[in-house]
């Protein structure tokens, strides 16, 4: 089955790289590029396609604002942000837009793909990066909260959930891998620190997501995070 895309960013060198690792790829095909959020919606009307690559710095209508308008005449059209910002509110106000997945240019070929996989099929993506950054701000917001009632209980009780893992339901191969994916590693990242193949680490995550019952590594690690699985440092 081939995924057909649209890609808008205003760096025409930028869409060509991009365009060419997916012409690489068996099963993406690219339909039509734009270089502003205004062109967003008038392409996806002529092409209909199934995920729509934005970018959210453009000049006229940015990608946030594009993807908001988009998806309001469009709702089941997909839409991955691409961007250089890693910070929580950027990744926010793209989520709240509508957007299933968030993209940092410094990805490699491997997450774009994964990305345009995952959130075909319906399931949501962040670069492991940015994952990172918001799971950590989740904890000190919870941390924050916590405070408010009970300051020694609460840090008590943190340093008991960090070190409860999951072994009711993960190998302890498993539990090392959440906790890498939860520290912002790549698959790459992973096997480096791990000494095992990329291939070895796709199939823990596909293990992983299954028996967390969750479409993507970005909802398991939420999970993870709420139920103390693993450390966010």
């Amino acid at each position: 089955m081939t995924t057909n895309i649209v890609l808008i960013d205003d760096h025409k060198l930028f869409r060509e790289g991009v365009k060419r690792i997916l012409e690489l790829e068996t099963g993406f095909n690219v339909l039509a590029e734009g270089d502003d959020g205004s062109a967003a919606t008038e392409l996806v009307k002529k092409y209909k396609p199934d995920v729509v690559l934005m970018d959210i710095n453009m000049p006229g209508v940015n990608g946030v604002e594009a993807t908001a308008e988009l998806l309001e005449r469009y709702p089941g059209v997909k839409v991955i942000i691409l961007s250089i910002h890693d910070d929580e509110n950027y990744v926010t106000h793209a989520l709240k837009s509508g957007a299933q997945g968030y993209l940092l240019k410094e990805m490699d070929s491997d997450a774009l793909i994964d990305a345009i996989s995952v959130v075909s099929e319906g399931g949501s993506y962040l670069h492991p990066k940015v994952t990172h950054n918001l799971v950590k701000e989740y904890r000190r917001l919870v941390s924050e909260e916590d405070a408010l009632y009970d300051s020694d209980t609460s840090l008590s009780k943190l340093k008991e959930v960090e070190h409860r893992k999951p072994l009711h339901l993960l190998t302890r191969r498993e539990c090392q891998v959440l906790q890498l994916l939860a520290e912002g590693k790549s698959n790459k990242g992973i096997s480096e620190s791990l000494y095992i193949s990329e291939k070895t680490v796709k199939n823990h995550v596909s293990s992983i997501l299954q028996k967390m019952k969750v479409k993507d590594r970005t909802q398991a690690v939420v999970i993870a995070i709420k139920k103390g699985w693993v450390e966010i440092l």
